[in-house]
């Protein structure tokens, strides 16, 4: 793990910055204020202008040093200006390549599609498709979604509690958290949203195997009940490990379960591996931990290397869809391809994903510790290294199985101070109460003490401010 280590220490000091007394005014943030939409959402809680980045670091305009756990919402697996990615890239500009080729194919997307068929499980890749799409992962998720009801005839999609597939109109509809979609009216018709087993907050009440067997027992019953009020599905989308939703893992046995209700039943089961694909969760690909095969699967962030890249991958009986079926100007995005393909070959050689199964147990490791002294977390999970610590509310009132209520206030205090201690951490989950880590791969056993390190002294000041 040494690909990325002396450059970065050129660059960056070993240590991040710690901020004393408030942030002074910074004119880029002032100026992104007053210009920006009322949308943007990373700048409210982390105040940042960032001037450069290498590795896990990135450095402000001020010239404060921070370790990023937010990386790109995960689309960062090799982090900031890789060699490899930088190599790539400099090596398409040297040769002139064109940087936008719409579907028309090139020597740079016939090198992606190797890497990336070589990359995904045998029996899913031979004989598979792959579409291009738009740069954004929504934009493969509407693709997937169009590509089943065209094979299928039917309309109907099944969704979960607490997923997330993009802020599209498509992809809102097929989205569980309630506060985007609010304000939005004729969103796409005919989705249903299912039970995901929730360990932590369990939707039967029951947590454990009991749990989840419940999830799948209701589901196939569903499925097979003629007054349910849902015409047979075109597809069931879900994520292996809920990123959004707050970093909640499906139990193999219960995902299992799924492909073994929509093969029956030739409902086509579309797995969104946009956050979790190339070695995020400790395999290359989550669903390949529950030994299951989908019948598509959509991918973005890490594969483009950084760059926006996104496509779908899906079995070739489904291939019905007609030329021109779906469209987007810049899926020909070369520059993107060859920095992905680089990316792809480096996360195999070196095999990041096992080196993030290890890490992200250390940091497991070091936060499940913590929960005897830090009274707030109420629950630490996740796979490799997309993890979550969900923050309650220990005056509050628990509930039947002794789970207190979320606190997204104090979670909010305890990104601020993070931030403020030199560590870039993200919040999601119910009521944004879910304090998230997605590192660069490439971090390192030291990396990871300090992560731990800060964020637990974070929680504990945040703690003390509250009163706790």
């Amino acid at each position: 793990m040494t690909v990325h280590v002396d450059e970065m220490k050129k660059m960056f000091p070993t240590k991040p910055s710690v901020v004393v007394g408030e942030r002074e005014h910074n004119p880029y943030l002032e100026r992104q204020a007053g210009r920006e939409s009322n949308a943007r959402s990373y700048p409210r809680r982390l105040p940042l202008a960032l001037s450069k980045a290498k590795g896990i670091y990135v450095q402000d305009t001020d010239g404060r040093t921070y370790i990023d756990c937010l990386a790109g919402a995960g689309a960062l697996t090799l982090g900031h200006n890789h060699p490899v990615v930088l190599d790539a890239i400099r090596q398409l500009l040297q040769d002139g390549v064109p940087f936008q080729t719409l579907d028309l194919t090139t020597p740079v997307k016939d090198r992606f599609v190797d890497a990336l068929f070589d990359a995904l499980p045998k029996a899913f890749a031979e004989g598979a498709r792959i579409q291009f799409c738009g740069p954004s992962g929504a934009d493969a998720v509407e693709a997937a979604v169009k590509l089943v009801k065209t094979a299928t005839g039917r309309r109907t999609i099944l969704s979960f509690h607490g997923a997330y597939h993009g802020m599209t109109h498509g992809g809102l509809a097929l989205t569980g958290h309630l506060s985007p979609k609010a304000a939005v009216s004729g969103l796409m018709p005919d989705v249903q949203f299912l039970p995901y087993p929730y360990e932590y907050r369990c939707p039967f009440g029951v947590g454990g195997e009991e749990g989840h067997r419940l999830s799948s027992t209701y589901i196939e019953r569903l499925l097979d009940d003629p007054n349910s009020g849902v015409v047979s599905p075109a597809g069931v989308i879900l994520e292996v490990v809920q990123g959004e939703g707050g970093v909640i893992p499906s139990p193999d046995a219960w995902l299992r379960e799924i492909r073994r209700i929509t093969r029956e039943r030739n409902i086509p089961l579309i797995v969104d591996e946009i956050q979790t694909g190339l070695g995020r969760t400790g395999s290359l690909f989550a669903f390949e931990r529950a030994g299951i095969s989908p019948d598509v699967v959509v991918l973005s962030k890490a594969i483009g290397g950084g760059l926006p890249l996104s496509v779908v991958v899906y079995r070739a009986e489904l291939d019905q869809w007609q030329p021109g079926a779906h469209a987007g100007t810049f899926r020909g995005n070369q520059m993107a391809m060859a920095a992905g393909a680089a990316t792809i070959e480096c996360v195999r050689t070196h095999r990041l994903d096992q080196h993030a199964q290890v890490m992200g147990e250390r940091l497991l490791s070091h936060l499940r510790h913590a929960q005897a002294s830090v009274r707030s977390f109420g629950d630490v999970r996740g796979r490799g290294l997309m993890i979550g610590v969900e923050i309650v509310d220990i005056n509050g009132c628990p509930d039947a199985r002794g789970m207190y209520p979320a606190a997204p206030e104090l979670a909010r205090r305890i990104q601020a101070q993070a931030l403020n201690l030199g560590l870039i951490l993200e919040l999601g989950g119910r009521n944004g109460s879910v304090v998230r880590f997605l590192s660069p791969l490439i971090v390192t056993p030291e990396d990871i003490d300090t992560i731990a390190s800060i964020f637990c002294e974070a929680a504990r000041a945040a703690e003390r401010d509250a009163g706790l």
